[in-house]
């Protein structure tokens, strides 16, 4: 009896344990205490939606997560700033390893412990929104939301970019990072990367050990 009760158990633990790190989604993967999300070596991806409720169900099925490794040139804000909201829930560190740029800065500035490996890289530019999108955005949405011409969804992105920037400054400096150095990330064009210095990233208190 005793013997089955131990064949039963490996067996349950096995189960768990594959059901917890066997079927992760592409862009995730556990290794000891640390949650890898690379969007740019494990898959040719982006930032994306779906990642939001993946981080969320990885983290609950593993309890010992305690670090998320980053490498993704970024994606969707919005999943981005989700992604971040669940970082600080549960009180995650945060590492880069790669280049961590655009929307990934918001999940990374998310971490407790803030560092990157040597040879890593920070990128920090402003947002961007494609003519294409905005085009497809305003045609989904405009009867819902009560755009009766492209005039009254300009005076809404106006005023949603504006709210946008506020909040993005409002985050960093939050998160400990200093104004100055945020209001100039908030300067760089969406067709360029500024990469700040280690030691940039370490006065600025983008870096971070406690």
């Amino acid at each position: 009896m005793r013997s089955l009760l131990v064949v039963f158990a490996t067996l349950l633990a096995t189960q768990t344990l594959a059901e917890s790190h066997g079927d992760l989604p592409p862009k995730f993967e556990v290794r000891g205490t640390t949650l890898v999300y690379d969007t740019e070596t494990r898959v040719n991806s982006e930032i994306e939606s779906d990642d939001v409720d993946h981080l969320l169900a990885v983290l609950r099925a593993n309890e010992e997560l305690r670090v998320l490794e980053l490498n993704s040139s970024g994606g969707s804000v919005w999943a981005g700033r989700e992604m971040a909201r669940i970082v600080i829930d549960f009180g995650l560190d945060t590492i880069v390893h790669g280049e961590c740029a655009s929307s990934c800065v918001r999940v990374f500035l998310a971490g407790q412990n803030r560092q990157m490996t040597l040879g890593s890289k920070l990128g920090f530019h402003q947002p961007f929104w494609s003519a294409a999108n905005m085009q497809s955005y305003y045609e989904q949405w405009r009867e819902q939301d009560g755009w009766d011409t492209p005039f009254d969804f300009s005076e809404w992105v106006f005023e949603d970019t504006q709210r946008e920037f506020h909040e993005d400054l409002t985050y960093m400096i939050s998160r400990g990072v200093d104004a100055e150095f945020a209001v100039k990330s908030k300067g760089i064009p969406n067709s360029d990367n500024w990469y700040p210095t280690r030691v940039e990233l370490t006065l600025a208190g983008v870096l971070r050990s406690e």
